[in-house]
């Protein structure tokens, strides 16, 4: 005779099967992806392909797993810009128009202090501050190494108008993140957690804080490859994921809208938007404009709205210029291999 429990157990086998459906992974896309194993830098770490918000291919190399936590690197500074969105949606900000002063009254008179959010968001604060310049006022590794960050970033002095000229730099996304938790009074961790990652269902993350106590709005978030390509696919859907709203359509769109041309300092993107890149890659003859986020080693974020698609890659070539070529290869595979 079959137990009760036996039955019970058996129910809910399928009620999780039914709540999770195995991918229906596309052998073209499986194929593409596996000639990576074969890679000859050894620190590519996931792919995962999202068509129509379903899994088609997912694959794993050099020891990671669908459960490892991965550190993004300034793929962050996209979910950032996120979070900044969802505290506008929320009436936490008023807009991008505000100053950082508005809400951090203690930068009032500083450099940062008068800047605009939006500016902030485009890279273009116009802070002496510029990441590849070691001997910068502005540069991430002196941020990092500060004993009082907010101190250091009220320290580092204008070089141009804010507005007038784009800086790749962490200070400005930072900043982001000191607003964010000025704005809703509990760092942008917690809040990222109750508005962003818990809708998304996103359980399990890390994003580290600096000597202050704030989360470091710059990256250090840490993800797996399968919640990296639920942020985008949220992106994907204009701040809807699985009929869930999120984010607002707006802000969504305001984000990825191209607002500073760059390609003439950046060779994998064309525009930059509210720290999101966008770039038209020819593929077979036919442009396709891609939204992505990018970090350090080749860790992206791509969002293919023309071909319903998410391309999620995880890496740890850090400091490593091909990690960013080979993790474009790999979307310009993908996207050879995927019919329209």
């Amino acid at each position: 005779m079959i137990s009760i429990k036996t039955v019970v157990i058996a129910l809910n086998a399928v009620v999780l099967s039914a709540a999770a459906p195995a991918p229906r992974i596309d052998p073209a896309l499986d194929k593409v992806l596996a000639v990576f194993d074969h890679d000859e830098h050894p620190d590519l770490r996931g792919v995962v392909v999202l068509r129509d918000g379903r899994v088609v291919a997912e694959r794993y190399f050099n020891g990671e797993t669908e459960a490892t936590l991965h550190d993004i690197r300034s793929a962050g500074k996209s979910v950032t810009a996120l979070v900044v969105g969802i505290a506008i949606d929320q009436g936490k900000l008023h807009g991008p128009d505000d100053t950082v002063s508005a809400y951090w009254p203690e930068s009032k008179g500083s450099a940062i202090g008068d800047v605009a959010i939006r500016d902030v968001l485009t890279m273009r604060s116009g802070l002496a501050a510029f990441d590849e310049d070691p001997a910068s006022p502005g540069n991430e590794d002196k941020l990092d190494a500060a004993p009082d960050p907010l101190l250091f970033l009220r320290s580092v002095p204008r070089a141009d108008p804010p507005g007038s000229r784009y800086r790749y730099n962490s200070v400005t996304a930072y900043t982001a993140g000191v607003v964010v938790a000025k704005a809703t009074g509990q760092s942008m961790a917690d809040f990222a957690r109750t508005s962003l990652f818990r809708p998304l269902g996103i359980r399990r993350w890390r994003w580290a804080s600096d000597a202050a106590g704030y989360t470091k709005g710059q990256g250090n978030l840490s993800l797996t490859a399968r919640d990296l390509a639920k942020i985008g696919e949220m992106v994907r859907g204009e701040g809807l994921y699985q009929g869930r709203r999120v984010v607002s359509a707006r802000w969504i769109r305001d984000a990825l809208a191209p607002k500073v041309s760059i390609a003439d300092s950046d060779p994998y993107a064309e525009s930059y938007g509210y720290f999101w890149y966008s770039k038209a890659q020819q593929i077979n003859g036919t442009s396709i404009p891609v939204s992505f986020a990018s970090g350090n080693g080749g860790n992206k974020i791509y969002v293919i709205p023309s071909r319903h698609m998410v391309v999620a890659v995880t890496s740890s070539a850090y400091g490593r210029g091909y990690g960013q070529r080979r993790s474009e290869k790999i979307l310009k595979a993908v996207l050879a291999t995927v019919r329209p």
